[in-house]
């Protein structure tokens, strides 16, 4: 599934930008380790990419995190939920399916996020942050480090 919506209320982005946020979800909801050099064409030289683990600033660094993304997981995919937009900015809402290649790999894991990216004057991405919250979305699936997050959790929680 795959939607993008633009928010009517707020100033329409330009035909670039749209083009170029067109281009960033079919990258994402096509993305393999065949099409990583394609990052090179859709982040700029000097694009910043911030998620829980990782805090880079070019788009080989980029490259290096969805490497290692297809080296621990099997079957990694992104389903885009929606994209809302305004100018140069967008925000998209996704899920990344995968299984463990280590751990549980025949329960089909996912993650449910957000991304924030800003593009250029050339169309290109320069800001992308996501997003997610690791502890639930991640730690608490394995099962030692789990019980003692949820353990954590309940005791924090007002009841």
């Amino acid at each position: 599934m795959m939607t993008f919506t633009m928010n009517t209320a707020m100033t329409s982005p330009s035909t670039q930008h749209n083009s170029a946020q067109q281009r960033l979800l079919d990258f994402y909801t096509t993305i393999s380790p065949n099409s990583l050099n394609r990052i090179f064409e859709i982040y700029a030289a000097e694009a910043r990419f911030k998620d829980p683990f990782n805090d880079v600033k070019n788009p080989a660094q980029i490259r290096k995190i969805f490497e290692h993304m297809f080296e621990s997981l099997n079957k990694p995919q992104f389903t885009i939920l929606q994209c809302i937009a305004q100018d140069n900015h967008c925000f998209i809402l996704w899920d990344l399916t995968f299984y463990f290649k280590s751990t549980q790999p025949d329960t089909r894991q996912t993650i449910h996020g957000g991304s924030h990216v800003i593009f250029n004057e050339e169309g290109m991405v320069s800001y992308h942050r996501d997003y997610w919250d690791a502890a639930e979305e991640l730690y608490e699936k394995f099962p030692l480090l789990g019980s003692l997050l949820r353990w954590i959790k309940r005791r924090l929680c007002v009841h």
